[in-house]
C-alpha cells in the first residue's frame, strides 16, 4: 500500500482517512507535479473521476472549491483520491489531459457546473448545459430556481423529444 504521509511531505500536503478512502490533499500550486508523480511513479494509470465541492458558506471552510480527483492503480486496485482548493475571482488549475485523456469530459463538466478553469485544455467548453448559460449551477449561490435564463430555451414537449 502507497506510504501518503510520504508523498504528502514530499509535495507538502496533508492526508486524511474516512471509511477506508484515502486522500492526499495538496496546494493548488503542487497539484500538477503531484498527479504526474501519481502516474509515473506509483502506478495509478486511471483517473476515474474529476470533481468539485463548492464550500461557500461551510463553517470553518477557507476556500471556496475544492477539486477532487479520483486515481485507480489499476494493477493493484488501490485507489487514493488527490484534492485541492482554488478560489475566486478566478478558479483554475491546470489541465490534466495530457496525462489522461479521460479528463477531457471530465474537466468540461466542472467547468460548466463549477466555473472552475483549466488552462491547456484542448476544448474548454460547455458539455451539459447550453452555450448561452452564463451561470455555474452547482455553486452553492447560484439560486435554486435559476436567474430567469431558461426565458430564452425553447419549450420541447414531450412528442418532440
Amino acid at each position: 500500500m502507497l506510504d501518503l504521509a510520504a508523498i504528502a511531505i514530499r509535495f507538502q500536503g496533508s492526508t486524511s482517512e474516512f471509511r477506508s478512502n484515502r486522500r492526499l490533499i495538496v496546494p493548488a500550486e503542487r497539484l500538477l507535479e503531484t498527479l504526474k508523480a501519481m502516474k509515473s511513479e506509483f502506478g495509478f494509470d486511471m483517473l476515474v473521476d474529476i470533481t468539485a465541492v463548492d464550500y461557500l458558506e461551510y463553517e470553518g471552510a477557507t476556500d471556496r472549491f475544492g477539486v477532487v480527483y479520483c486515481l485507480l492503480n489499476t494493477g493493484s486496485g488501490e485507489r487514493v483520491i488527490v484534492k485541492t482548493h482554488v478560489n475566486d475571482p478566478d478558479p483554475s488549475l491546470p489541465s490534466v489531459y495530457e496525462l489522461w485523456w479521460g479528463a477531457d469530459w471530465m474537466e468540461r463538466e466542472v467547468y460548466d457546473m463549477f466555473g472552475i478553469r483549466f488552462p491547456g485544455h484542448p476544448d474548454l467548453r460547455r458539455i451539459l448545459m447550453p452555450d448561452e448559460f452564463t451561470a455555474y449551477p452547482l455553486r452553492k449561490d447560484y439560486p435554486l430556481k435559476g436567474r430567469g435564463e431558461r426565458h430564452n430555451f425553447p419549450v420541447i414537449t414531450r412528442a418532440e423529444s
